[in-house]
């Protein structure tokens, strides 16, 4: 990646050819990244740069005809080179956006992705109206989920839980920053063991793995060789954590209070098999998301 060039001070010695403004560099790098099979080429090297150079990436469009000096553009070589191997763009740069929120995220948790963001949609929903109600994140990852309703319901308790330690540090983290360090309680363990004998909740929300082990070999290599295998890995069928949620949420739910589960597209009718094998479940209509795949599950109890 040609991109040493002489510094830019040196400014009117140099030859047009020989400098690197922030337009020149995006077009490069999206040129690039699009033959190393990136399918959103122009998105990554916009994020990337504007990371380099600690901008909101709107900066970059008023100012294309700026030079990137020698410092910002080593770093952002460094980065294009681990994108083009297949690091997702979120772990480079440290952060991603849902729900119109920042999370800081590293390979510990799963990168949040736009289809969750049907599920908080459906959590804000179920909850419409409420005053106050208590709600359970399982496999909380980043912390996405709890934080993005946890900000729009302040009268809402929540719990989050998750299996690895690495993931509820970043998700403290996350809710420090957005002020909800104290209205959410981070617990450590599998699934719902760790309220199991607290009182019942309004909401148990969760994006399981869901992934068939045989599938992940498959994937993306950015998903497949960076995030958690954790966070992924749903068992042979893919759903032996879904099956374990549907079952262990019915005595921890509220009456009528609200199941909401994330899953993958082919396992509509599956998912919904499983609730029904539990008649104090009532389904509720699938969610789609915008590609009219199937998205989120919701059952009450009762």
């Amino acid at each position: 990646m040609a991109l040493d060039t002489r510094d830019s001070h040196a400014g009117a010695a140099e030859k047009p050819e020989d400098v690197w403004t922030v337009g020149r560099l995006l077009n490069w790098t999206t040129s690039y990244l699009r033959t190393r099979g990136s399918e959103s080429p122009r998105l990554d090297a916009e994020v990337m740069l504007a990371s380099v150079l600690e901008w909101e990436r709107v900066q970059l469009y008023t100012h294309f005809e700026d030079v990137v000096g020698d410092r910002a553009r080593q770093g952002y070589r460094e980065l294009v080179r681990r994108r083009a191997e297949g690091a997702p763009v979120a772990y480079l740069v440290g952060r991603k956006e849902f729900y119109s929120l920042r999370f800081d995220v590293s390979p510990a948790v799963l990168i949040p992705r736009p289809e969750s963001e049907f599920v908080v949609v459906e959590v804000l929903e179920a909850l419409k109206g409420r005053e106050a109600a208590r709600v359970v994140d399982v496999g909380a990852g980043s912390g996405c989920l709890a934080i993005a309703c946890a900000h729009h319901l302040p009268q809402a308790e929540f719990v989050a839980v998750d299996l690895s330690p690495e993931a509820l540090a970043q998700a403290r983290k996350n809710a420090a920053r957005h002020g909800l360090a104290e209205r959410i309680e981070f617990l450590e363990g599998d699934l719902l063991g760790p309220v199991v004998g607290r009182p019942p909740f309004d909401v148990i929300v969760s994006n399981p793995p869901y992934i068939p082990t045989a599938d992940i070999e498959g994937l993306e290599p950015g998903v497949r060789d960076h995030e958690p295998r954790l966070a992924l890995d749903g068992g042979p069928d893919g759903l032996t954590v879904v099956t374990r949620l549907i079952a262990d949420a019915l005595p921890l739910l509220k009456p009528r209070g609200h199941l909401i589960l994330e899953i993958g597209s082919p396992q509509e009718a599956a998912v919904r098999e499983r609730i029904e094998a539990h008649p104090e479940y009532t389904l509720r209509p699938t969610i789609r998301d915008l590609n009219g795949h199937p998205r989120v599950i919701h059952a009450t109890r009762g």
